[in-house]
């Protein structure tokens, strides 16, 4: 039988889980079964004409009408919007996938991961880099101690959509509405990743202090269709330190206003036995240094054996941005089938926004702040 499913969203967010939707029977055909029930925004004309292009068979103005009524709700709204449905949706017993980062404040973030914890199904914060074959090639590197104790992780994500002062306002750029700027939308994505691959396989633990900057540059913008300007609250670009419990040490950095950048994502991870980089400008590739090696080896993760390979191409015959939704979604989708536990989970995207709130305090405070503890 079907899993039903209701998507809040439409637009950029709800055309790649749709996309991802409609590949998962030709290229993931183990996965579960999926209706396309009902899609959910304000604007009913819109609505009226995404409905039939993302393959849903109605659309509705109140996600109210979504979260009782199918099996699957995709929480792809704005940030202040990612609470009240989604807990509404694990209180009627329907599992949530929800966009990062999971909230736009650590007391709604504090509030979903509760409810997450009280549910029957599984709740996901979506953090589709996990899903890149290399990261995960990566993970099982640093989960069988390849690179040996973890010294340092560097990672960066730099963009360019708001390098021009007259790119227009939008809900992105005001803090009621996403709590963050760069730092959540990007950031959020780094802080994952960290935690992932440094925190978890390579052994390294929790994040335990943090130390942030943050800057705005352009502190007001048009209003499309208008002669009105609004301000923009959030941060243009960030930089942080991290102090993880184990001893290693990571910085990060963001920006929307990196001229040339499009959708630069870049890590590094050096440990006492190598290290290994990646960038998701070359997604397919990781690049890993060994003890004994004089330099960097290039490793092209497109072999069957490689993880979601199976699934795909022959091997060089590369994989793309949009592949990483595919395989988020056949494992999320395999989870509520099965009951298996949520991974990331919207702890992990609490902890993330732990981070994030962490990272702001100290930008506040203008010294290193200790992350909240605790489940």
């Amino acid at each position: 039988m079907a899993l039903d499913v209701g998507m809040l969203g439409y637009r950029f967010m709800g055309r790649a889980h749709a996309n991802a939707l409609a590949r998962l029977p030709m290229f993931v055909p183990d996965a579960p079964a999926v209706d396309r029930a009902v899609v959910v925004g304000r604007d009913e004309a819109a609505l009226a004409e995404a409905a039939p292009e993302l393959g849903f068979d109605r659309w509705s103005t109140d996600w109210r009408d979504a979260v009782e009524a199918v099996d699957v709700f995709y929480n792809l709204g704005p940030n202040f919007l990612h609470a009240e449905p989604s807990i509404a949706a694990l209180e009627a017993d329907t599992a949530v996938l929800c966009e990062k980062p999971l909230a736009h404040t650590l007391e709604a973030a504090e509030a979903m991961a509760d409810a997450a914890a009280s549910a029957s199904v599984p709740a996901w914060c979506a953090f589709n880099y996990r899903f890149v074959p290399a990261i995960r090639y990566a993970h099982r590197l640093l989960s069988n101690g390849e690179l040996g104790e973890i010294r340092e992780v560097r990672a960066r994500y730099l963009q360019d959509w708001l390098v021009d002062p007259t790119e227009p306002w939008s809900w992105r750029l005001d803090e009621e509405l996403a709590g963050t700027g760069v730092l959540g939308d990007l950031g959020s994505h780094l802080i994952d990743l960290v935690r992932f691959l440094v925190g978890d396989a390579g052994g390294a633990g929790p994040i335990e202090r943090a130390s942030g900057q943050l800057r705005t540059f352009v502190e007001e913008r048009p209003v499309e269709g208008g002669d009105e300007r609004r301000p923009v609250t959030v941060d243009d670009a960030c930089t942080a330190q991290l102090a993880f419990e184990g001893g290693a040490m990571g910085t990060l950095e963001a920006s929307r206003t990196s001229p040339g950048h499009k959708n630069d994502l870049s890590l590094s991870i050096h440990g006492t036995e190598g290290s290994l980089r990646f960038s998701l400008e070359r997604l397919n590739e990781l690049e890993l240094k060994r003890a004994d090696d004089r330099g960097y080896e290039t490793i092209l993760v497109t072999d069957e054996d490689d993880p979601y390979l199976e699934h795909w191409w022959p091997p060089g015959h590369v994989l793309g941005w949009e592949h990483t939704f595919v395989h988020e979604n056949a494992a999320f989708l395999a989870a509520v089938e099965t009951g298996e536990p949520a991974d990331p989970s919207f702890a992990d995207g609490r902890a993330v926004q732990r981070a994030i709130a962490a990272i702001v305090e100290s930008d506040e405070r203008g010294e290193w702040v200790t992350l909240e503890r605790g489940d």
